[in-house]
């Protein structure tokens, strides 16, 4: 049988298919949204109509769409539009210099949040901001700044908004750290989990419905620029089912995403999690969906007992010993309905015990086929890996330890991050693994970050932690982000390749992946994105092709003035300059580091720390 008449011809790139029957071409064809020929331009093009689209890749690197198997993105889609981003911003002066822009334009009640995907550690300074400096720069507009899972920022306006006083007590499992007369600081520290970090972020104003499907329209949009097109969710705190939901279900309903979603159900009720699980699975089935929308099953909460918050400036929490007899029911359950699940996990200690219960779950419904896994995983032993291959199950990694590892390192020692988590032992073992990141709390969802320290074993401040024999080469980490993580949706062999019959899902990049300079991995991005052979993403010479994306919502949401990640190279010079007027300016101390982007003009910087109180900004 001829093949069909291409609606789409991609010609004279350079394909790495991932396919190893056919692991290089330079030509595909797409009809009915999947690749219906891969291979040279000469025999691509002779399927060609008239009515076939040809796009001229001008030999740029193409690689299958990226695959996140552990993003929140339902939950950051609706407030995306409402957060300013540090993610990838290199100095903390360039950072203060945004969050001064955004504190000018926000308009009351409203806050300027920076919700996570960075670390101190990324800033040349190697701080962050101190409640002083908050204040001056935001007297009056509330600021909320969530470092990591371990602690939030709150300048007075912002304490004041929340009710935080004297007289309020400190939550369980958090902080609220005060003054020599008991006055609340602005800091709330996880002590040990994040629930206070959360909690207060919910009491700030939330976007109207409309509002919210833009802004999850933007947040697509901004991980296609990156080239991911396929996200497993994750669930998270805060995040209803199924109310919270209506959103990205409306969205799918018309016709707008922009990535494939598989979804997992994550129980918001400690103490009733059964209850939750026994109502859902009567609800929803595995699978129930399409390729655009589709449940993925239950976790990363299973049960609250089981959730070891992970935060490396603090020693590791102690599951409490009722965890076994309350996860235990909930595996049972999913087990016997042929639920898939995944269960956050940091600690090794907490997987061997939730192993126990998987075993004896597992003698009396077997898992076989069932897709189970553990999220994270850092420090798992050798025997558990075993014990996990032996269950069939997988382990889904993020690269928290790139944003945590200076941290992983102070408390726990260089040689013990050296296989932090032991990927390179995972796959020998033959367990099932597959990347994400986490995104967008504790890292940032920037798929070429993850890559970047998955080949180097290096954290974004630059510290190098992983042995050379815990690195991935540049195919098996570029293989995690696409084929592998088809497993973790139950979709094997439906996406993650450049192959005939699969999902017509890629990424056109702005450098050649296999051959830039390593620490260089972490600044590309897409050009061109497909999903399902429709362009959802195009930039430069490709920006023609994209569709049109209506303006950010509302019209002072960061998402009009550059929110992203921001690329390494438009930080161009750090300088550090004494300071004339420190005992007057009383903020930066005895000296100011600075450095800024190279599209910002001087006078925007001078602005910037006279806003501060400083006259010496200059030279």
């Amino acid at each position: 049988m001829s093949a069909p008449t291409p609606e789409l011809i991609l010609v004279n790139g350079k394909f790495a298919t991932l396919d190893r029957a056919n692991p290089q071409a330079d030509a595909v064809a797409i009809t009915g949204g999947k690749f219906t020929a891969v291979g040279t331009r000469d025999d691509v093009m002779r399927l060609a109509s008239t009515g076939t689209e040809v796009i001229d890749l001008r030999g740029r690197r193409v690689i299958p769409g990226l695959i996140d198997s552990h993003m929140h993105i339902i939950r950051g889609g609706l407030n995306y539009n409402m957060e300013l981003r540090w993610d990838g911003v290199r100095s903390l002066a360039d950072a203060m210099r945004m969050l001064k822009a955004q504190v000018d334009r926000t308009p009351a009640p409203q806050w300027v949040r920076v919700v996570g995907g960075f670390t101190e550690h990324q800033f040349a300074e190697k701080r962050l901001p101190t409640i002083d400096e908050l204040n001056a720069v935001a007297p009056d507009t509330p600021v909320f700044i969530l470092h990591l899972y371990d602690r939030a920022i709150l300048n007075g306006a912002a304490l004041r908004t929340v009710g935080y006083t004297k007289d309020t007590p400190n939550p369980p499992g958090g902080e609220i750290v005060r003054d020599a007369s008991g006055n609340p600081t602005g800091l709330l520290l996880a002590k040990p989990n994040a629930t206070i970090l959360y909690a207060t972020l919910a009491k700030g104003p939330k976007l109207p419905p409309d509002y919210q499907k833009n802004s999850t329209r933007h947040f697509m949009r901004e991980v296609n620029r990156l080239g991911v097109t396929g996200v497993i969710d994750a669930g998270g705190g805060f995040q209803n089912y199924p109310e919270d939901y209506d959103i990205i279900e409306a969205l799918h309903r018309e016709g707008q995403l922009t990535v494939r979603l598989a979804y997992n159900l994550f129980t918001q009720k400690p103490k009733a999690e059964l209850a939750d699980f026994s109502q859902w699975v009567k609800q929803v089935s595995p699978g129930q969906g399409d390729d655009l929308y589709r449940h993925n099953g239950a976790g990363e909460m299973l049960v609250y007992t089981a959730a070891d918050f992970e935060d490396f400036r603090v020693e590791r929490p102690e599951m409490p010993p009722s965890m076994e007899g309350d996860l235990e029911p909930v595996v049972r359950l999913l087990a016997e309905n042929r639920w898939p699940w995944r269960l956050h996990a940091t600690y090794d200690e907490t997987i061997s015990r939730a192993l126990d219960v998987y075993e004896k779950v597992a003698k009396d419904v077997p898992f076989d086929g069932l897709h189970w896994f553990f999220d994270h995983a850092e420090t798992i032993s050798d025997r558990n890996i075993d014990r996990i291959a032996a269950l069939g199950g997988g382990i889904a990694v993020q690269h928290r330890m790139a944003y945590q590892g200076e941290y992983f390192v102070e408390r726990y020692g260089a040689r013990a991050a050296e296989a932090t988590p032991p990927i390179r032992r995972m796959l020998e073992r033959g367990v099932k693994v597959g990347a994400g990141t986490d995104a967008t709390r504790v890292a940032s969802y920037n798929p070429w970050v993850s890559l970047y320290w998955l080949v180097t074993g290096k954290t974004v401040g630059g510290l190098r932690m992983s042995a050379p024999g815990n690195l991935l080469d540049r195919d098996d980490a570029l293989r995690l982000w696409t084929e592998a993580n088809t497993w973790f949706s139950s979709e094997v062999g439906k996406k993650g390749q450049i192959k005939v019959g699969q999902l017509a899902d890629l990424a056109v990049l702005s450098d050649d992946y296999f051959s830039v300079p390593e620490d260089e991995i972490q600044d590309i991005t897409s050009v061109l994105t497909l999903l399902g052979g429709k362009v959802v993403y195009g930039d430069g010479d490709f920006g023609r092709y994209a569709p049109d994306l209506p303006p950010a919502m509302p019209d002072w949401s960061p998402a009009r003035h550059g929110v992203g990640y921001s690329p390494r190279q438009s930080q161009v010079l750090n300088v550090s300059v004494s300071c004339a007027c420190a005992t007057s300016c009383g903020v930066h101390g005895h000296a100011h580091a600075r450095a800024w982007s190279s599209h910002v003009p001087a006078s925007d910087e001078s602005g910037f720390w006279g806003a501060l109180g400083c006259s010496c900004w200059a030279f």
